[in-house]
């Protein structure tokens, strides 16, 4: 077939559409799809050749884009791949307009999209342009100075372009990557998300395994390794889960990944935050970086399979663990998570298969068949998930995402999957008490009926379950319960498709080769016709129920509730499907029986006659022939003999019989156009009779019959739906149709039947119009003119029929024609319109009524707009008119993108994906040819712009600009609709609508203003007029926006036009994106398009030289047109500023519009400059903050570029780089650190001094090389004088330097803004820092007396103010000489210190900010004025704690800046706090607690790293141990009883010891969620202490000590544990439960729990662990403290039912044992005696073993396992034992009782009759009265 195809194309198509070969007009394509390719090929490359970006390269491309969706990609491969490489080129341009960008870049995205088609030797493309891009736009420098305005969704695109691209980077990119952004790879800084985010987007994972060496083996191991180590999961942690996921899916079999598997699923399982125990505190980055559930399922799903097993038994394992949490009882908000989970893996799994077997090879890696799924596989996942399916069925989320999961697992396992789905649907359908059950039950059904239809050898007897279910279902067809309803239709129809409604029973008789269940289904196929009956009969009770008469009083609207639609469109779709899959003979029945229920009752029109109507427009849809012959000429005799009389036509309410006849007629006519026209005389009889009526309901029945009778002649579509090609009409010996259950269409013989209109067809349609039309039109036209009168209900008449025969006849009516409009844009391109052909050549020799409308509709529009404008009725009716002149051509577009959402949504419920290749009913591939044919109609991309267009367009203008809201309305949505259609016809337009705002016209009224407005506003989706990306359009639109304000005339006070004004302004802001000035193309791209342009068979020349000249003029023209146009745009909306008379309101938009225009590649004009520096000091806070952020744009702009040289950085250090991968402190790094002996104190130190300012310069590995400021002399020059100033820079130099101005803005600035919510701002920041930098030291003399008074005010935001001064101050110095940085910090240090001394609670995280900004970036070499600053003065007492903690705060933001590059300074401060832990006040023990953390941040146990030179948590926690020992020897309870107050003299050791007891649990608590790895050996030993403190029960009275301790615990029992460390928590936890205290026994045991399950799988894969986790759990069963026996009974029943242990023989005969323990006698004693209350050795054994049999029981609250009887059995023997034994037994059978009384009837089948005699005693609760 390709053979042929090539031939005539003259190329092979890389994937063309294949339904388009099915249109009736399918021999035409080929030519017209060649001539488009032609056509954008050369005008592309020829608009590329001319320089021409706008409008040439962007209208043909977007022409490209519609060429693929409507042939897909019909080009050849090396059009494929030119394509993709102009337009690689052209993305990549460095100015282009990022909105430019986007839409290119989607296009791209899109040619690239089916990755199989090119194969990389097809096709390379770099990596590198793409990583600048990405670098400029989502990093931008400038972006957060207001320089830039990027669209929101370009992050998205961008990243979607690279991924795929990636498949494509050559095969060095990895290394290169690699050598790009390892040297970022520095843990404690931003930059490591950066790179492991680039890492993840970029590093190409599908490559060959030939080269593998070349790809992933290059960082697989380092990265894994670094994955493994991490143990807190930092931000960075899910882009490395993404990145594995990808790499595991595309190299299914190449890598083995078993050693990690258990610590995959333990994370993946702590990923799905499930609570656990009974005091859990979660952390909240847990949830914030949880990992996403769709990478977790690819990577799960790419480690099934292959030799080992591994993975199959760990998500069995994962599965049982999370299994109850599925059921429906359990709630909270990880439960989402849980259902994506479930719903994703099946789908994945599926996807893989389809991968393996069905899939045609590709280019791609093929899966090796070791590691390929066997069947043996597939059957251990799909039995691995039933369970967690089967409980999720009825979860409170909807049954939805079970049904998706129950299709995927039927189609792999269908015999596993179905038959418990029917178990449960079964007794569902029985019961009337539970509707959740029912829907929940029926939409899984209809996700795998495909599979149970269609049987198969797994699942033979499938087919046989259909007529049962079926039968069962019609009882849902209740008109009480709606959603019943709806499922029960939906459930119908999908069974209906997929099976042939034939009886063919009498094949069991005629037939000898049938198999046992073809008998079977044969003999119950006769069924179908009762079944359809039944239907019927079921349908007709729900419509006698719903009439008006009896849902609705008198008085209410008579329309249809949305509800009463939604089940008319359930019912008319059912019963057409269930009769288009009829046999003949049940048709006929079927036919017979609505015919009589339609014809012996009267319907009202309204809510039961359309449904009835439907019904019969369904039967006379699938057999028009014998369907017409009974309704019609009933109808038309019905309506004959009531119209007879003459009164009757102007009745204004008439007989109920004749409007339901005429309802029913107009119905049944919307069939195959053929089949009518043998009645046409009769129905254009009963028209002609009918249209005129005076009755509004009647004339509007009869204009439907007109619509529907034309529409049926008119159109092209397919005229029947059934599930295989040619009905189901032959005899039964030749043709079973129960072969046929559930088989798909056959997309090759799909035997579509098209009505296609014939000649008689056509010529009937103008015979009517001619007839009906042309009258309407001269009565129209003679009351337009004046001639003759009408009513407003005659022209509301004639219009409705003018309406309805253009909707009829539409598709007939050639489109208005005209001269196009001239001028608008001008282009070295041809800009010319594409005309589809769709199926009809249009008839030149008939009259065009479009044009004929057309003038009549436009003479109409203007009488009455003169004189009756309040015709509202008329007018909205000529506006849908006017609308379909312009794009009806036989289809709407929103009605076809519902029907594409419909079909989508079909296609899913019943899609093949395991067999894939559109394996889809034949009903629906119909559906899909059907919407090609529709797309064509309706695709209108780049219509030329003619006159006639813009006469209707004023129209639309005048009518949106009217006196009345609801017409204008509707006219501009019409309006926006047809801006969108016609090319550059927003430039004719806008100057019009502004003429609406000019300020000095009197004659506008306000409607017509608000409607301006609103023009301008636009819609959500279509244009926005103020808004257009040009600045031809934003020059006129922005200024006149503005300047309305000056109008006199209007009242803009009123709320409706302030409003309108706000949504303008916000929209402008919102959707403002900076627009280019730059629209240069490079040569590179040139040379792409030359080729592109010539290959195939080009249409047309290259350009000549002189052309390409001229371009390249023309381009350079537009560039500094632009620049020109952006200048003067500036200058109107200043010179707007400058009118005094403008209100306030007006002021901030201009104001707004002007920070709008703030450019990274163009400076601000001087006079804006000077507009937004003298607005620092406006009146208005709003109007000052904007100017700050624009004044610090502005210093961005003037700031002068420094000279930057590459470096080598073995070099600077003098030492070579050590050879492999080493991180952390290394000699070759170790000059970058702070070291007090060496710091550049004195000019020439400073000179000689390398400073590197990033800090993750040279942690993990150093750059290639380095770019580092080249020396002083080669900068630009510092402290320029006045007159070596640029005109911009003096404006700002001249106001700073004034002291009246700096007077006026500090004074501002100082001010509160909103109390106690206000905060540092990094704005005001910017606009210092900005000064500093551009203006060196200059404007210090000026603001030093400010900050000296500042500093002394203790009032919050006097501090505030200086805070930001100053370190705008610290930052701007950057490039300072030696002597103004000394003097700077002369002036600085006595400011922080005065500054720290008067720090309040209101101001510390202010300093604390002030103190970060300014290290942040900084060589800590560079400040170290400040660090020695900071250091000397900390915990001195003096201000009392409150300022000790703050200046330990302010340090800390100091220090956490530097992060590794100052071990000498934390070894100091760590020094100087190590005495003072034991301090008395809890705000400094908690700030403590926090620097501790950042001290010990450093301290990681990452691969590769080297220990580090900070301090190290090992040797800090061996000293404090010595500190604590007092703690840990004695016995008796740790009390806090230390007063709150620093007592002379020495306190004893112990209570020395608490105090620092209480800091490092601050420690640990501050720690737990910040650091990268947990010291956990270091932990361990602190163990003992925090058990013996923690209280068990939860209650807040207790004291700080107690409380902490338990946080402690509690988040160090979530922490993830390495394999070699549990050993050693094992141990710790076996001494701890052999302590006297049985508080600390009991808490072993709550932490064990969230211990076990947050490392499951760690656990699971060292047998040894899990024993001795059972060993201590039983023997802390037998602890003689009650409490700790019934906590060690909740956690063994817990770990039973994560199934973590297993319930085996020997652990149920040791309780068995146990609970046979003899209990001693009870002694006789003397009535005043003591009781005996030590409970004996014995009843603790026994009871243990109750307890034990206990946790057996409730460890399966949902199900009955096969030993469960016997153990209740046992249990109940005990329920007479001594106290606390019975308790136990009451409350587990009480507990079995709750959790199994909901399934109680499927549940008794597990229990003998003797059992469940005993049961029911044990469970019915004793009579009270016996």
């Amino acid at each position: 077939m390709k053979e042929d195809v090539s031939e005539k194309l003259g190329f092979v198509p890389q994937k063309d559409i294949v339904y388009n070969k099915l249109l009736p007009y399918a021999d035409i394509l080929d030519e017209e799809s060649n001539d488009l390719l032609g056509k954008i090929k050369g005008n592309l490359g020829r608009a590329v050749q001319l320089r021409e970006i706008w409008p040439g390269v962007l209208f043909w491309t977007r022409k490209l884009s519609t060429y693929m969706r409507l042939y897909g990609r019909k080009f050849s491969k090396e059009d494929h791949v030119l394509f993709i490489k102009l337009l690689y080129e052209l993305i990549t341009i460095d100015k282009l307009e990022i909105s430019m960008m986007q839409g290119l870049a989607r296009l791209l995205i899109n040619l690239l999209k089916k990755r199989e088609l090119l194969s990389r030797e097809d096709l390379e493309l770099p990596w590198r342009p793409l990583y600048e891009l990405q670098d400029r736009i989502l990093y931008s420098k400038t972006e957060h100075l207001g320089l830039n305005w990027f669209p929101n969704s370009v992050e998205n695109v961008l990243k979607t372009l690279v991924r795929s691209c990636r498949p494509y980077f050559p095969e060095s990119a990895t290394q290169e990557m690699l050598e790009e952004w390892r040297p970022l790879l520095c843990p404690f800084d931003v930059t490591m998300q950066r790179a492991i985010g680039y890492l993840e987007l970029f590093l190409p994972t599908t490559l060959p395994p030939e080269l593998h060496h070349t790809g992933f083996k290059l960082w697989f191991d380092e990265l894994i390794s670094l994955w493994v180590a991490v143990q807190n999961l930092p931000g960075w942690e899910v882009h490395l889960v993404n990145l594995f996921a990808r790499l595991a899916n595309d190299n299914i079999g190449y890598i083995d990944w078993d050693p990690y598997i258990p610590k995959i699923f333990t994370r993946i399982l702590r990923s799905l935050n499930l609570p656990v125990g009974t005091s859990q505190m979660l952390l909240p980055r847990y949830l914030t970086n949880a990992y996403d559930v769709g990478h977790v399922v690819l990577w799960v799903s790419a480690l099934l399979g292959g030799p080992s097993k591994q993975a199959q038994a760990q998500l069995s394992g994962l599965f049982n663990s999370i299994t109850s949490f599925f059921h429906p009882s359990n709630h909270g908000r990880w439960l989402m998570k849980l259902m994506k989970l479930l719903q994703r893996l099946p789908a994945s799994v599926v996807r893989r298969l389809h991968r393996e077997r069905y899939r045609k090879p590709t280019w791609l890696t093929p899966i090796p068949d070791s590691h390929k799924m066997t069947e043996a596989d597939i059957t251990a996942f799909v039995e691995s998930m039933m369970q967690p399916v089967l409980l999720a069925m009825f979860s409170k989320t909807g049954s939805l995402d079970a049904a998706q999961a129950l299709q995927n697992l039927a189609l792999m396992r269908p015999e596993l999957v179905i038959p418990p789905v029917l178990e449960k649907t079964y007794p569902a359908m029985e019961t009337l008490t539970e509707p959740h059950q029912l829907t929940a039950t029926l939409s899984c059904m209809i996700g795998v009926a495909r599979s149970l239809v269609s049987g198969g050898q797994r699942f033979p007897e499938g087919p046989t379950h259909m007529m049962p279910l079926l039968m069962r279902a019609l009882p849902g067809v209740d008109p009480n319960d709606f959603s019943k309803c709806m499922i029960t239709f939906q459930f119908i129809a999908t069974f209906a498709t997929l099976v042939p409604l034939v009886d063919c029973s009498s094949a069991v008789h005629e037939r000898s080769d049938l198999t046992e269940v073809e008998r079977e289904l044969c003999s119950a196929s006769a069924e179908f016709e009762d079944f359809v009956l039944q239907f019927m009969d079921r349908c007709f009770a729900l419509i006698d129920s719903s009439t008006l008469e009896q849902t609705r009083e008198e008085t209410e609207t008579e329309k249809m509730t949305h509800l009463e639609s939604l089940v008319e469109l359930g019912l008319s779709s059912t019963f057409s499907t269930i009769l288009t899959q009829c046999s003949i003979d049940i048709f006929k029945v079927a036919l017979e029986k609505v015919f009589n229920f339609a014809t012996t009752n009267i319907f009202e029109t309204r809510v039961a006659g359309r449904m009835v109507a439907d019904m019969c427009r369904a039967a006379s849809k699938c057999h028009p022939a014998q369907s017409l012959k009974l309704f019609v000429p009933h109808c038309c005799n019905a309506i004959n003999q009531i119209a007879v009389n003459e009164e009757v036509l102007s009745e204004e309410e008439l007989d109920k019989e004749l409007l339901w006849n005429l309802q029913l007629l107009s119905e049944v006519t919307r069939v195959d156009g053929d089949k009518i026209l043998p009645y046409s005389t009769q129905l254009v009889q009963i028209l002609q009779l009918t249209l005129h009526l005076k009755c509004k309901q009647g004339y509007t029945l009869a204009c439907n019959l007109l619509h529907h009778i034309l529409r049926s002649t008119a159109l092209i579509y397919p005229t029947e739906y059934c599930s295989v090609p040619g009905g189901f009409q032959q005899p039964t010996q030749d043709y079973l149709p129960i072969k046929d259950w559930g088989r798909p269409g056959d997309l090759w013989n799909l035997n579509i039947q098209w009505h296609v209109p014939r000649v008689e067809e056509t010529s009937f349609v103008f015979y009517v119009l001619d007839l009906i039309l042309q009258p309407e039109l001269l009565r129209l036209q003679r009351y337009a003119q004046g001639e003759r009168d009408m009513t407003r209900d005659d022209v509301l008449q004639s219009l409705s029929i003018v309406q309805h025969c253009l909707l009829g006849a539409g598709s007939l009516l050639p489109l208005l024609q005209g001269e196009p409009i001239p001028e608008l844009v001008t282009s070295m391109v041809n800009l010319g319109e594409t005309n589809l052909f769709t199926g009809m050549a249009d008839d030149v020799s008939r009259e065009n009524y479009r044009n004929v409308i057309c003038r009549v509709m436009r003479q109409l529009l203007h009488h009455i707009l003169e004189h009756s404008e309040d015709d509202t009725k008329s007018l909205f009716s000529i506006i849908k008119i006017i609308s379909d002149l312009l794009h009806f051509k036989g289809s709407h577009k929103q009605e076809f993108d519902s029907r594409w959402k419909s079909f989508n949504l079909v296609k899913k419920s019943m899609e093949n994906r395991l067999h894939g290749r559109k394996q889809h009913i034949r009903a629906l591939l119909i559906d899909r040819v059907m919407l090609q044919h529709e797309l064509r109609k309706l695709t209108v991309e780049g219509c030329e712009y003619r006159s006639i267009h813009q006469e209707l367009m004023r129209d639309l203008l005048r009518l949106s600009t009217s006196t009345y809201s609801q017409v204008r309305s509707r006219a501009q949505s019409v309006l926006f609709t047809a801006l969108g259609t016609y090319n550059f016809c927003c430039r004719d337009l806008i100057p019009r609508v502004l003429e609406f705002l000019e300020p000095d016209r009197s004659d506008v009224t306000q409607q017509q203003f608000k409607g301006a407005l609103y023009c301008l506003l636009g819609n959500h989706s279509g244009v926005c007029l103020a808004n257009l990306h040009d600045w031809d359009c934003i020059t006129l639109t922005w200024p006149a926006i503005v300047r309305s304000g000056l109008s006199s005339a209007m009242s803009l006070e009123k709320p409706s036009i302030v409003r309108l004004f706000d949504d303008l302004a916000d929209k402008v802001h919102r959707q403002y994106e900076t627009i280019g000035i730059d629209f240069a193309i490079p040569s590179e791209c040139c040379a792409v398009a030359v080729q592109l342009q010539t290959s195939g068979v080009p249409q047309d020349p290259v350009p000549s030289d002189q052309e390409e000249a001229e371009g390249l003029r023309k381009q350079a023209e537009k560039n500094l047109d632009s620049v020109q146009k952006y200048e003067s745009l500036v200058g109107e909306l200043l010179d707007c500023l400058n009118d005094r008379n403008m209100p306030w309101k007006f002021e901030h938009n201009a104001i707004g519009f002007l920070s709008l225009l703030l450019r990274d590649d163009h400076p601000l004009p001087s006079p804006a400059v000077l507009f937004f520096v003298k607005s620092l000091n406006h009146d208005s806070l709003l109007v000052r903050k904007l100017a700050i952020s624009a004044v610090a744009g502005i210093m961005k702009q003037l700031k002068r570029p420094h000279k930057k040289v590459p470096v080598s950085p073995n070099e600077l250090c003098g030492l070579k780089e050590p050879a492999g991968m080493i991180a952390g402190d290394r000699p070759d790094n170790q000059w970058l650190q702070y070291n007090s002996s060496s710091l550049p104190r004195t000019q020439q130190d400073w000179e000689g001094c390398t400073f590197v300012e990033k800090t993750h310069w040279g942690y993990y590995s150093w750059p290639q090389k380095l770019m580092m400021y080249s020396p002083s002399e080669e900068q630009p020059k510092q402290g320029l004088t006045r007159e070596e100033m640029t005109e911009r820079e003096q404006i700002i130099y001249d106001h700073f330097s004034d002291p009246v101005f700096i007077n006026q803005l500090i004074e501002f600035l100082s001010l509160e803004d909103r109390k106690g919510k206000d905060k540092f701002s990094p704005r005001r920041f910017c606009l210092f820092k900005g000064l500093f930098r551009n203006f060196n030291d200059a404007f210090l003399p000026v603001l030093k007396p400010h900050m000296e008074r500042l500093v002394a005010d203790t009032h919050e935001s006097k501090q505030r103010c200086v805070a930001e001064i100053t370190s705008g101050l610290i930052r701007g110095s950057k490039h300072w000489s030696f002597g103004k940085v000394e003097s700077l910090w002369e002036l600085l240090c006595p400011l922080l210190r005065t500054a720290l001394n008067n720090i309040t609670v209101e101001t510390y995280a202010d300093w604390g900010t002030c103190i970060a900004t300014a290290c942040e970036s900084r060589d800590p070499r560079k400040l170290h004025w400040l660090f020695e600053m900071l250091m000397e003065s900390l915990v001195n007492g003096e201000g009392g704690s409150f300022v000790d903690a703050c200046r330990l705060y302010v340090l800390q933001g100091g220090l956490a800046q530097q992060e590794w590059r100052v071990p000498e300074l934390l070894h100091r401060l760590l020094q100087y706090l190590e005495p003072k832990l034991t301090q008395v006040y809890k705000n400094v023990r908690e700030r403590i607690g926090s620097v501790l953390t950042y001290i010990f941040m450093i301290d990681v146990n990452l691969p590769y790293t080297q220990p580090t030179a900070s301090p190290r948590i090992k040797e800090f926690t061996e000293r404090v141990l010595l500190r604590l020992k007092p703690l840990m020897e004695g016995d008796e309870e740790i009390q806090n009883h230390v007063v709150e107050e620093n007592v002379e003299g020495e306190q004893d050791e112990r209570t020395q010891a608490i105090k620092l007891l209480k800091t490092v649990l601050k420690w640990l608590m501050a720690s737990a969620g910040r650091s990268f790895s947990t010291a956990v050996p270091e932990q361990l030993q602190l163990l003992p202490l925090l058990f013996k403190i923690a209280p068990v029960e939860n209650d807040d009275s207790y004291d700080e000590l107690k409380r902490d301790a338990k946080t402690c615990l509690s988040l160090m029992s979530q922490g993830l544990l390495y394999t070699e460390q549990i050993p050693l928590v094992l141990l710790a936890l076996q001494e701890i439960a052999g302590s006297s205290s049985w508080h600390a026994r009991y808490t072993v045991l709550t932490y064990l729990q969230i211990m076990v399950f947050y490392n499951l799988f760690t656990f699971l894969s060292d047998q040894g662990a899990v024993n001795d986790v059972r060993a201590l759990v039983i023997r802390l069963l037998e602890d003689e403290q009650l409490e700790v026996r019934e906590m060690a009974a909740t956690t063994l029943s817990g770990f039973l039912q994560c199934n973590f242990l297993s319930i085996e023989g020997p652990m149920q005969s040791h309780f068995e044992a146990l609970c046979k323990t003899r209990l001693p006698k009870k002694r006789k004693r003397e009535l005043g005696s003591v009781v005996d209350t030590i409970p004996s050795g014995d009843l603790v054994r026994r009871h243990a073993g109750v307890l034990g049999l206990s946790a057996c029981i409730l460890s399966s609250p949902y199900d009955v396992p096969t030993w469960m009887p016997r153990l209740l059995m046992n249990l109940s023997a005990h329920l007479n034992d001594t106290q606390p034994i019975e308790m136990t037994v009451k409350k587990t059978l009480s507990n079995f009782r709750r959790t199994h009384h909901d399934n109680w009837q499927e549940h008794k089948q597990q229990f003998t009759d003797d059992q469940l005699l005993v049961l029911t005693d044990l469970l019915v609760s004793p009579c009270y009265y016996a």
